[in-house]
Formats: C-alpha cells, sequence, structure tokens
C-alpha cells in the first residue's frame, strides 16, 4: 500500500516548555509517571533544597507569572529576507533583523540554541522619557505590524514611561524578563551577556538577572565613565557614571586581554624547562600571617634574609624546605644574569601553560576600564563622522564595546556576537573593526524594532523614518570607511537584511458559513505576496538551520530546486511537481553524497493525488526518509 505524503512541518518556533521538560526528564526521569511529571517524587529527590514555607526570599512583581510565561510561548511569525537593503548576501555571515526583539528571539531559538558567545545589550533605562513598548507589549508580533503599518491603532498605546505611572518599575520589568530568559538560551556554555544600565533601574537588573542566570553566574558590576561632571544636576551630584552587568552561562566562562609578553630565562641546571621569577613578598602584614614572617636562610650560603613585617613573604616557615628542595626558590647570587637582592620564587612555563591552559599568555580583565573604551562624547563623534549629522542620541562609543569583545574573543575569533536592542548598532561596527585590526572572522547579529524617530528629531529630517534605518545606514557606511580605508582587506564586509512578519503558511481557519470561499482561497496554502525565498528561509528557521548558511538554486526538471548545506536540505516549492523532479532529488542526493538529507515540498504543489503519493516511497527506496510538506 502507498502511503500518503503528509507530513506537516510545524510553523512555530522552539517550544520552550518541552524543551524544558525534556531537560527535565534527562536529569531526572524517575519523576515521570505516563508522561506526567510526579511532583511528590521530584520533591523527594530535591530534599532538603525544597522550601514549604509561604514566606520566602525572592524577587517579585505584578505580572513576573505572565511575562515568564509569554517567555515559553512559540511564535507563530517568520522572517523574510530583504537582500535589497542587504550587502554580499550570497556570502556574508553577518545579520541584522528588523521587528520585536521578543518574537525574534523567540524564531532564533532553534537555529541559534547554544551558539552566541557574547551579547551586548543597551536596552531603555526607564528614565521616565524614552519608549519602553506598547501596553500590549506581550502581542509582540502586533507590535511590529502596527509599526510597519499592517495593522490598525485599535488597542494600542504608544508612549513614553512615565515616573507617575503606578506600573513604572512593573512595565519595565514585564517587558525586560521574557527577552532575558530567552536569550541566556542563545548563549554557549562558555558564553557571556553584558548590559549597559543605569542607576534607575540597575536594582531590578541585578535582581531578575541573578533569577535568570543565578547569582553564582555573576561576574562584575563595571562602572563605565560616560561623561565629565556637570553642574546641572538635582540634588547637586552628577551622575557621571552608567553601569554595564555582567552574567556567564556557567562556569566555562572566562575573559581575558592580550597580556605583556612574560620574560622567560633558559639555565644549564634546567635544559629545555624556560623559567621566570616571581616576587616572594605579599602585601599582607604579619599580624596577617604570622606564619609568613621569619628570617629566610640560604642553605648553601647561610646569608639572612628577613621578612618586612608589612610585606611578608609568600610562603610560610613551614613549607620553606618544600619550596627549597623543589627549585621554586632562587637566592641572590644563584645567576650572575639575575640582579636580585632578595630571593624570588621561580616558575617553569610549561606550568604556566599548563594551568592557563588556551589563555596563556593573557591577563584577566579588570573592573577599572581603562579610558581608551571613551565616553559618550565619543560616540556621538563617531555618528557624526559617519552621516555628518547628529542622527542617535547617546551612542555607546565603538571602543567600549570592542574592549569587551576583544576580551571575550581572544580565543575564538569566529565567534557570534548578538546585540537584540541594536540601536546605531555600535555593536556591528565594532566587530566590523575589531575583525579588521585582528584579522577575526568574528560574526554578528543585530535585532531592532522600527521605532519611529522623532518627526523633529535630525534623524527625521534627514530622511530616517526609524531607528532600525539608521542602524543599517550605519552598518553600510562603516563597511565603506573600512574599504576605503583597507582596500587588501578580505574580511567579511557585509550583511543580510530580515524583516519580521506573519508566517508565509495560510492557517486552515474553518467556517462552515463560508466553507466554499475559504476552499478556492486555499488553492495556494501560500499567502498572496509571499515569494518561494519567503518561504525557504521560513523552512530554514523551523528546521533550526543558520541564517547564513549558502543556498544553492538548480533547475530540475524545469523546476527551481534549493540545496542547502551541500545536499543535507533540499527544498522543492514550485507547483505542478512530477516524479521526474522526485527522480532528480534522488540523482542530486547520489551526486553530493550528504551524511543526511531532508526534503521538502509545498504540500498542494504535486501534479496530481498519484505524484504525491508515490513520492515518498521513491524517495525512501533511495534512502531519503526525512520529508516533509508545508
Amino acid at each position: 500500500m502507498i502511503q500518503k505524503l503528509d507530513l506537516k512541518i510545524d510553523n512555530k518556533s522552539m517550544n520552550i516548555v518541552s524543551a524544558n521538560i525534556e531537560q527535565l526528564k534527562y536529569i531526572f526521569p524517575e519523576v515521570f509517571t505516563d508522561g506526567k511529571i510526579d511532583f511528590d517524587v521530584l520533591k523527594a529527590l530535591l530534599g532538603e533544597y525544597i522550601e514549604d514555607r509561604d514566606e520566602r526570599y525572592g524577587f517579585n512583581w505584578n505580572g513576573k507569572s505572565k511575562a515568564r510565561m509569554i517567555s515559553q510561548t512559540p511564535s507563530i511569525g517568520t522572517l523574510r529576507p530583504c537582500p535589497a537593503e542587504s550587502i554580499e548576501w550570497d556570502t556574508t555571515q553577518n545579520l541584522f533583523i528588523e521587528g520585536d526583539n521578543l518574537e525574534i528571539l523567540k524564531l532564533l531559538q532553534k537555529s541559534y540554541y547554544k551558539k552566541v558567545k557574547m551579547i551586548f545589550i543597551d536596552p531603555p533605562y526607564n528614565t521616565g522619557n524614552e519608549f519602553i513598548y506598547p501596553d500590549k507589549y506581550q502581542d509582540n508580533l502586533s507590535t511590529y505590524l502596527h509599526y510597519t503599518g499592517q495593522i490598525d491603532n485599535e488597542g494600542f498605546k504608544f508612549s513614553t514611561n512615565s515616573e507617575t505611572s503606578g506600573r513604572y518599575h512593573t512595565n519595565w520589568l514585564n517587558m525586560m524578563y521574557p527577552r532575558m530568559k530567552l536569550a541566556k538560551n542563545l548563549l554557549k556554555d562558555d558564553g557571556v551577556i553584558f548590559i549597559s544600565i543605569d542607576d534607575n533601574e540597575v536594582a531590578n537588573l541585578r535582581n531578575i538577572c541573578d533569577e535568570i542566570f543565578g547569582e553564582e553566574n555573576f561576574v562584575a558590576k563595571i562602572p563605565w565613565r560616560k561623561r565629565t561632571a556637570k553642574s546641572d544636576v538635582p540634588f547637586g551630584v552628577s551622575q557621571d557614571y552608567e553601569w554595564i552587568l555582567c552574567y556567564a552561562k556557567t562556569d566555562q566562562f572566562k575573559a581575558s586581554k592580550k597580556g605583556s609578553p612574560r620574560k622567560y630565562y633558559e639555565s644549564p641546571d634546567f635544559p629545555n624547562k624556560p623559567w621566570r621569577i616571581h616576587d616572594m613578598t605579599k602585601q599582607t602584614s604579619a599580624s596577617e600571617r604570622p606564619n609568613s614572617y621569619f628570617t629566610m636562610v640560604n642553605p648553601k650560603t647561610g646569608e639572612e634574609y628577613p621578612a618586612n613585617p608589612n610585606n611578608v613573604w609568600r610562603i610560610t616557615k613551614d613549607t620553606f624546605q618544600k619550596y627549597y628542595e623543589e627549585s621554586r626558590i632562587i637566592f641572590p647570587g644563584d645567576y650572575a644574569f639575575l640582579k636580585i637582592s632578595n630571593p624570588v620564587l621561580r616558575y617553569f612555563k610549561e606550568d604556566d601553560q599548563k594551568n592557563a591552559g588556551d589563555l596563556f599568555g593573557f591577563v584577566p580583565l579588570s573592573t577599572h576600564l581603562p579610558t581608551t573604551v571613551g565616553m559618550t562624547q565619543d560616540g556621538t563623534k563617531e555618528m557624526n563622522q559617519l552621516f555628518q549629522s547628529k542622527n542617535f542620541p547617546f551612542p555607546k562609543p565603538v571602543n567600549l564595546i570592542k574592549y569587551f569583545i576583544e576580551c571575550v574573543s581572544a580565543i575564538d575569533k569566529s565567534a557570534i556576537i548578538f546585540d537584540f536592542f541594536a540601536g546605531s548598532c555600535t555593536t556591528a561596527h565594532a566587530v566590523l573593526d575589531l575583525n579588521k585590526e585582528d584579522g577575526g572572522n568574528r560574526k554578528f547579529i543585530m535585532v531592532q524594532l522600527p521605532e519611529p524617530c522623532d518627526k523633529d528629531s535630525e534623524a527625521s529630517k534627514a530622511g530616517y523614518k526609524t531607528i532600525a534605518e539608521i542602524g543599517k545606514e550605519r552598518i553600510r557606511r562603516a563597511i565603506k570607511k573600512i574599504k576605503e580605508e583597507s582596500p587588501d582587506y578580505k574580511g567579511d564586509l557585509g550583511f543580510k537584511v530580515f524583516k519580521l512578519d506573519s508566517t508565509n503558511i495560510k492557517p486552515w481557519d474553518v467556517d462552515e458559513d463560508n466553507l466554499q470561499t475559504i476552499l478556492e482561497d486555499y488553492i495556494s496554502n501560500i499567502k498572496d505576496g509571499r515569494s518561494e525565498h519567503d518561504v525557504l528561509y521560513e523552512i530554514l528557521l523551523k528546521y533550526g538551520l543558520d541564517l547564513t548558511l549558502p543556498v544553492e538554486e538548480r533547475k530540475i526538471a524545469g523546476k527551481n530546486v534549493f540545496v542547502i548545506g551541500a545536499g543535507a536540505l533540499i527544498i522543492c516549492l514550485d507547483d505542478d511537481i512530477t516524479l521526474d523532479v522526485v527522480e532528480g532529488i534522488v540523482k542530486l542526493k547520489e551526486e553530493l553524497q550528504p551524511e543526511i538529507v531532508r526534503v521538502v515540498f509545498k504540500d498542494l504543489g504535486f501534479k496530481g493525488d498519484v505524484v504525491k503519493t508515490n513520492t515518498l516511497q521513491i524517495l525512501k527506496l533511495a534512502g531519503i526518509d526525512d520529508v516533509k510538506s508545508i
């Protein structure tokens, strides 16, 4: 019996709840009975870690449970490609996505789950005079469709988040919480997030990050000087600093800067074993470490070296002999080429390399940022130089974000850097500049809502209708500048533009009173005005494939066939598909010989039911079992 081809692709984004349940099942398989969770068993397994009291330490606000639920609700939107607004569409691995970042974060869950090395975001600070999100923040696809003029104003309230509102902090928390939860999923296990914030919400941000990332994964609260002191300020105190909160995904994260090369020595007593020296004293007093306050005696010469009561030895009197026998202590006169007046410690290069691993030769990042990271005035100057006008208020300087990217990707120079509050796209600019400087191949993903520019702003007067337009244009101008200054540079100087939209697939909405019209309209299940490429990239999202994968187009029996990942995915969205097309796909598999191959057709694209019902069997005989239709 011939099996009917009716294997539909799920048009929703990754189901976060299902993913969480699978992780729980992996850790505690015994708590599942008939597919349900036995919470009594789970409590027993967690033992003393269960808190049963009504009053407990925690961070709550009105709407938190709903915000959590929203982060777990799958998206039914899609991302539509815009090659005309892009640069080097066919080859670039950089992305700019226009739309509401909550919906886009959901759509990226499959394709970029645990792939992002670093996130840098500069979210709304909630100062009482800036955009937050409409009251229907949870209906994020509708928010975007409203902004792009695809739905009317009914039910939307576009205004600033006034301090007189009883939900002033609540609105901000409800906006941030689901986005942070989704962002965490995209980070690699050794990934990290940097969040720029001022005093208005830094405490609340710290609380939600402690909950989402875990207090144990708090890395640092880094002060950044944004300006020099002002005099016209409330209370007479100028708020010259902002904060950059840093949280790691897990304890695998390490940040470091390239350090100055250490000087290693070679000596006949340790052939092929380079070593360096280190100060023997420690900035600790005798009262703090009495065991390290002693007179050290050179066993060879009997010369004495008394400890300083304010800077005692790094070793104790009890461990001196052990260190000496291991040749870890060097005295004055042991080596003629060493000009020292006190004992020093010896460290071998092989031990340094073993302890430091991949970070050998690097030094830790300090919360005291160098002045070279710049201030807001530097970011404004950079924008003015690119645009010859002040198109964006208070942009971060490129060097600030570049500094963090360099610290995070010192080893992995192919890292993905993500910013879902992209604004003027300083982060993308920083990635492009750093790659040019050190030969890296880092990729960026920028996400920005097309928030309208104020009609009286310089940006609006210059012709920019939205913040998203400014961000895209900044990337283009930064690329142009690099090409002009470094014409021989061969790095990735492009980016793909996608825009959030509703799914390309018509929903099956049965209305008995109008069934005939619905059936006629469903002759094609692809929405009017949507192209093959629109549907192609929706399929990539649903399969969880990288949006920058190269796509090859071939003609088979006169039909368009898309080949992705050297044959790992083959898609034909043409009409009137015949068995000649199916046989051609089998030959394509034999030609490319991918390890796995998946095939997708348009559900209503087959030339007759016979073709549709026989396609699956032909492909199965060729070893292609993963066949889907949309």
